[in-house]
């Protein structure tokens, strides 16, 4: 084992009403990539918080390389050679590499006049060590999100990181650019640097870290070498229950045909598609990054222009191919991105729940609040939103309990054809375990769900039948008894199966 690079104990941090964290302690090596784990509202990002100088702790001890500190800033964590590079990326899209790597330390000619010449050749080195060969005097717009990652990397460097806290980093990016930052990570601990990688992904702590850190409730549950455990292990200390197979199904016999497409073209990502959704199942959409799902689903919705091509509700041919239009005859469709295209996280559950149906309960100017109330609580009471009130602000909540209202959200408007883009995108295993169960419930009421999703467990665990995308094309189905990892790949990457 290398020395000791941090070391966190007994940290205590109360907001108004809420204890965050109670004796949260965690522990990092030099050459060590430390897994950290917890449930959403665990308290991970408020430890990290603590570290990074964005509030102080009420109590506790902070060691950085054997030496007691006290971090009250974000510039007294960098200065000890803390760099946190947050989910939401903290670029400005409008500046270049170079002058966001030395944003508020730009360097001055003799002049005295900030020169951009000296910036970027200062940063080229640093963009190298991430495996970047591109001009820093680009415009970080131009980048793909992946790149801009590996510039936030970079910036750690020019800063003398030691300490390197990667939040979910992996939650946007595209099976290459996940291959090309494990290799970073790889080459950083090789470097010595100590990395805290928080996920929620139980693959990238067996295929990335080499210990794993757990939460709950604020509280440190344990740390183990994640050679010397297994995903059950890490689950129980997460939730504190054991979950056993957290995919719940039960198999229905599907019902009529709600929902066909037939032929739909809509631009290159999506050409020539047909596919039929019947009452009472669940049929999985799985490719990789740009097959098109999404934007086949928005285009049968009509959020986006359909070139040619048809869509039948319940044997009926769409005419007024519209998302009001295709809402009112029962179809609903939960986007991806809860944060961006779902929530208005300012405002509050209650607002969000019954955006979609106001015409329910709001009749010549006259609000009817006993009829918004039962909305709303409806809405709560089934999902088990956990919230102290439906007053209070989206963005107050955990990730699964604003997926949660996300699908109050649009479970308001009575849906028959409900469609999940990602549904458990960015939300913990017990969060995960809840939503499946709501999706299963939903099939067994007789809704047809399609169900979008990237993770393939997932995938296949839920699905009565999965339907395999690639650059806009439908390339295979299976069935629930026909499918295995190798062959939903095989369409998934266009590979026949003489090859």
């Amino acid at each position: 084992m290398q020395k000791e690079l941090l070391r966190m104990e007994n940290i205590v941090k109360t907001f108004p009403g809420v204890k965050a964290l109670n004796n949260a302690a965690i522990t990092v090596h030099a050459g060590e990539v430390m897994g950290f784990m917890g449930e959403n509202g665990a308290g991970k990002s408020t430890l990290m918080n603590v570290l990074g100088g964005v509030f102080p702790a009420d109590s506790g001890d902070i060691y950085i390389e054997g030496k007691k500190v006290e971090i009250h800033s974000i510039h007294e964590s960098q200065a000890l050679g803390v760099a946190f590079i947050h989910q939401e990326l903290a670029l400005e899209p409008y500046l270049t590499i170079a002058e966001n790597i030395f944003l508020g330390r730009e360097m001055k000619n003799s002049m005295g006049m900030v020169s951009k010449d000296k910036m970027a050749e200062a940063a080229r080195p640093y963009l190298e060590r991430v495996g970047l060969n591109i001009d820093p005097n680009q415009y970080v717009r131009q980048l793909s999100l992946g790149q801009q990652q590996m510039v936030e990397i970079a910036k750690s460097f020019s800063l003398n990181a030691k300490i390197l806290i990667l939040d979910e980093p992996t939650s946007s990016l595209s099976e290459k650019e996940v291959d090309i930052l494990f290799k970073t990570v790889n080459d950083l601990k090789k470097q010595g640097m100590g990395i805290i990688f928080i996920t929620h992904k139980m693959a990238e702590v067996f295929q990335l870290c080499d210990a794993v850190t757990i939460m709950r409730d604020g509280e440190f549950m344990g740390s183990r070498r994640s050679s010397e455990c297994t995903e059950s292990e890490l689950i129980s200390m997460m939730v504190g229950r054991d979950l056993g197979n957290y995919y719940v199904r039960t198999f229905n016999e599907p019902g009529r045909v709600m929902l066909e497409a037939k032929n739909v073209t809509a631009g290159k990502r999506a050409v020539d598609c047909s596919f039929q959704i019947r009452s009472g199942e669940i049929v999985g959409f799985y490719g990789l990054v740009g097959a098109g799902r999404s934007e086949l689903m928005k285009a049968i919705m009509g959020l986006d222009p359909m070139d040619s091509g048809e869509v039948y509700l319940e044997g009926k041919k769409v005419t007024k191919h519209d998302p009001i239009f295709m809402q009112r005859q029962g179809v609903a469709l939960v986007p991806e991105n809860r944060k961006i295209e779902g929530l208005l996280l300012s405002n509050t559950i209650r607002f969000n729940i019954t955006l979609p149906v106001l015409y329910r309960f709001i009749k010549a100017l006259r609000v009817n609040t006993q009829k918004e109330d039962e909305i709303v609580e409806n809405g709560v009471k089934a999902l088990r939103v956990k919230t102290p009130s439906s007053r209070v602000n989206c963005s107050t909540l955990s990730g699964g309990n604003q997926q949660k209202v996300l699908l109050a959200k649009w479970l308001a408007t009575d849906p028959k054809i409900l469609i999940l883009d990602e549904p458990t995108r960015g939300i913990d295993v017990g969060a995960k375990a809840e939503i499946y169960t709501i999706i299963n419930n939903l099939a067994k009421e007789g809704l047809a769900i399609v169900l979008i999703s990237s993770e393939m467990p997932e995938a296949m665990n839920m699905s009565d039948r999965i339907i395999v995308m690639k650059e806009g094309h439908i390339t295979g189905e299976l069935t629930h008894e026909e499918m295995n990892q190798e062959k939903i790949l095989k369409y998934a990457m266009g590979v026949s199966d003489n090859e």
